[in-house]
C-alpha cells in the first residue's frame, strides 16, 4: 500500500514576509503549479474523523490522497489515477482505487456520499535546506489567496526547531495555520 507519515510545520505569511524569505534564501525563481481538488461528504464525515481526501493534479500526473491523523503527524494514503480517472472524480463518476478505498472502507465512508467542492491553486516552491524541505506557497481559492511557509522534517524536534530560527531570523510572527483544505472550506462558506 502507498503510504507514508507526513512531518510538517507551517506558518501564514504576509507578502511582505513572503517575499523577505523569497529573496534571502535560494528558493527557485520559477514556481510550480499544483492544484487540490478537494472532496467531501455532504455533513463532513471526512473533517469530524480529521481527514480529508484531494486529487492533487501537478506534472501532468493526478494522486487520489487521504490524509489522517496519526501519532506522528499525519497518514497520507495515495492512489494514481488518470486524467480521465480524475475528470470523472470532478464529474460525479467516481471509483474509489484500491489504497484509498481500503481506508475509506475502514471509516464507514462509501464513495457516493462524496462530493467535489472545488479546488485550490498553488504556485510551490521547494528548497532543501539543512536537510529538511522548505515549502513557500503562493495559494489561490474561492476569490481568496495566501502566502505560506511550510517545513517538512524526519522528526517533529528538529521541525520545530528549524521553523523557530526561520522565524526568528526572518522577523515573522508565528501564527496560528490550518491546513489548505481547512481554509479552503472557510473560505467557501465565508463567500
Amino acid at each position: 500500500m502507498r503510504q507514508e507519515i507526513e512531518i510538517e510545520f507551517k506558518n501564514l505569511l504576509t507578502k511582505e514576509e513572503f517575499n523577505r524569505l523569497f529573496e534571502n534564501l535560494p528558493f527557485p525563481e520559477e514556481s510550480q503549479l499544483q492544484t487540490n481538488h478537494y472532496f467531501e461528504t455532504a455533513d463532513f464525515s471526512l473533517k469530524k474523523m480529521g481527514c480529508a481526501l484531494r486529487i492533487r493534479e501537478k506534472d501532468g500526473t493526478f494522486t487520489l490522497t487521504l490524509k489522517e491523523p496519526h501519532a506522528n503527524g499525519l497518514l497520507e494514503t495515495h492512489d494514481s489515477l488518470t486524467q480521465e480517472e480524475a475528470d470523472n472524480w470532478m464529474n460525479g463518476n467516481k471509483v474509489l482505487e484500491k489504497n484509498v478505498s481500503k481506508r475509506m472502507a475502514e471509516k464507514g465512508i462509501t464513495i457516493e456520499k462524496l462530493n467535489y467542492y472545488g479546488s485550490l491553486i498553488t504556485k510551490r516552491r521547494e528548497l532543501n535546506y539543512k536537510n529538511m524541505l522548505l515549502v513557500l506557497d503562493y495559494s489561490t481559492y474561492h476569490g481568496s489567496n495566501d502566502y505560506e511557509l511550510e517545513i517538512e522534517a524526519a522528526s517533529e524536534a528538529a521541525g520545530l526547531e528549524r521553523m523557530h530560527e526561520i522565524l526568528t531570523d526572518f522577523n515573522i510572527k508565528k501564527r496560528d495555520t490550518p491546513n489548505k483544505i481547512q481554509r479552503f472550506f472557510s473560505a467557501m462558506t465565508c463567500h
